[in-house]
């Protein structure tokens, strides 16, 4: 890091085409294992905990994500221009990894706390801890992601670090998706909604020492001139002047409302489609030369599907990059991946429900498929924050990326609501065996329905017009301009008041 502390036109030669190091990128990226602690369980296990451990009714639970989640998402660009407008010795996105993980923790328990409250009060209790919880991500997720249009000048780099962040990323998921149900088991004995709460126990633990990894070990690279306070109105113009970053909302929106979909439909599918609720799948195969028999629940299954599935994730994600430069730049390896993703997701529907090694399979396929388009995305983020410094002098980068939570917020908002709005209307009732009616309408949450969004997202790709070979000009001229990187001290632990 010697090259940060240099002056003059060399060091900022210096400086910006240095690359980060392997150290530095999983120390970035270990910030999204945390935050996939709290997202991934919201997405793969909040709708089935409301409906089938708290006894939420279904269409109840869908008018409270919508009623929660929509302000929320209003919340993101406050928290965008908030923390541009912060400025401490580790710079402006840095300090709130420190400041929020620990009431991040602490709600995330209180979510799935489940108090004897009556029908009503339960309501009550969900709408109130579920609204804090969103606000505690908000608080520390807006930061962390606009870090990435920070910790480097370079898009290519930028592109290879969100790549590591998601490969992370993944990791969490895949966490959550294999240890969640046997964490439920083990510490409830019986009791899921203690189960439920216990593992948030151990998740926010470990989420409070990856983001303080992830604060200690990154800095803030890409340095703005100070912005005075009354440039609330220029930054919001030129956010909604900024064609290629409302685009990029609108494919962020479509790519989180496929996963939400399907994500949510799973332990359904497995409990109600698969298998009939307080029976068990009988697995009996062998395996070179070995016999194996074992009885599994249907939410066991379903965690066993997720978990396969990351496995492809991880190494999708993990392919992001030479994807990328394979098939000709991040335009065109995001809608032809996606493309490919949806397609088969509409062909999982044929898939026999007898046959479990084909439903796995096809599965795993969608998701390396569907991976590498996350940091794609992300890096679709930074090069908008580029692109609009290079347009208008001024980068307001935790504002942009504002956009990113935004996008994942109202995409799942939209996805998990209609999910349990139309289980609810086609008759579903929660821990009883479902009618041919209901399944089917279950089996189109995991194919047709998300197929869809995910076809509008590569769709909307077309209208998004930063190609590699323009960002690579954007970014010749964007050195020209910068300041230097300043020498605020990225460990001290004396904490400055935010300004």
């Amino acid at each position: 890091m010697n090259a940060l502390a240099s002056s003059g036109p060399a060091g900022r030669t210096i400086a910006e085409s240095s690359k980060l190091s392997f150290a530095e990128k999983v120390g970035y990226g270990v910030g999204d294992t945390a935050s996939n602690f709290y997202w991934q369980t919201f997405l793969n296990f909040l709708s089935f905990f409301y409906t089938d451990i708290f006894g939420l009714p279904a269409a109840a639970t869908a008018t409270m994500f919508l009623v929660v989640r929509i302000p929320d998402t209003c919340i993101d660009p406050v928290m965008g221009v908030i923390a541009d407008r912060t400025h401490t010795r580790w710079g402006h996105y840095r300090p709130y990894l420190l400041w929020g993980c620990v009431p991040l923790a602490l709600m995330g328990v209180a979510m799935f706390a489940t108090p004897n409250l009556g029908a009503q009060g339960k309501l009550v209790y969900a709408y109130v801890t579920y609204a804090l919880i969103m606000l505690a991500y908000t608080f520390i997720n807006i930061p962390y992601g606009a870090l990435l249009g920070v910790i480097s000048p370079n898009s290519l780099e930028r592109t290879s670090v969100s790549s590591y962040r998601f490969v992370l990323a993944y990791g969490g998921l895949f966490m959550v998706q294999g240890l969640t149900i046997p964490m439920v088991k083990h510490f409830g004995r019986g009791n899921d909604q203690k189960g439920f709460q216990m593992a948030m126990v151990v998740y926010g633990v470990l989420a409070i020492g990856l983001f303080l990894t992830t604060f200690f070990t990154t800095h803030e690279r890409v340095q703005t001139a100070h912005r005075p306070g009354d440039a609330l109105r220029d930054d919001l113009r030129d956010l909604l002047m900024n064609v290629p970053w409302v685009m990029v909302c609108f494919i962020g929106v479509f790519a989180v409302f496929y996963i939400s979909i399907r994500m949510g439909a799973i332990l359904y599918y497995f409990k109600y489609c698969v298998v009939q609720p307080g029976q068990l799948y009988h697995l009996d195969y062998a395996f070179l030369g070995y016999h194996f028999k074992s009885a599994l629940t249907p939410e066991a299954l379903g965690s066993w599907f997720m978990v396969l599935g990351t496995v492809g994730v991880i190494f999708g994600a993990s392919m992001a990059r030479p994807l990328s430069t394979l098939l000709g730049g991040k335009r065109r390896a995001y809608m032809i991946l996606m493309t490919l993703a949806s397609t088969l997701t509409v062909l999982f529907y044929f898939v026999p429900l007898s046959n479990i090694p084909l439903v796995f399979v096809t599965h795993i396929a969608i998701s390396t498929l569907f991976a590498p388009t996350s940091p794609l995305l992300w890096a679709f983020y930074a090069d908008t924050a580029d692109y609009s410094e290079w347009k208008t002098g001024r980068r307001a980068t935790g504002l942009v990326f504002s956009a990113a939570s935004f996008s994942q917020k109202l995409g799942w908002a939209a996805g998990s609501s209609l999910f349990l709005w139309l289980i609810g209307y086609i008759g579903f009732k929660a821990n009883v065996a479902q009618s041919l009616h209901v399944q089917t309408g279950i089996r189109y949450m995991m194919s047709f329905y998300p197929a869809v969004v995910g076809f509008l997202s590569a769709a909307a790709v077309l209208l998004y017009k930063l190609d590699d070979t323009t960002m690579v000009q954007i970014e010749r001229d964007l050195k020209q301009r910068r300041p230097l990187p300043s020498s605020a001290d990225p460990v001290s632990l004396c904490i400055p008041e935010a300004q």
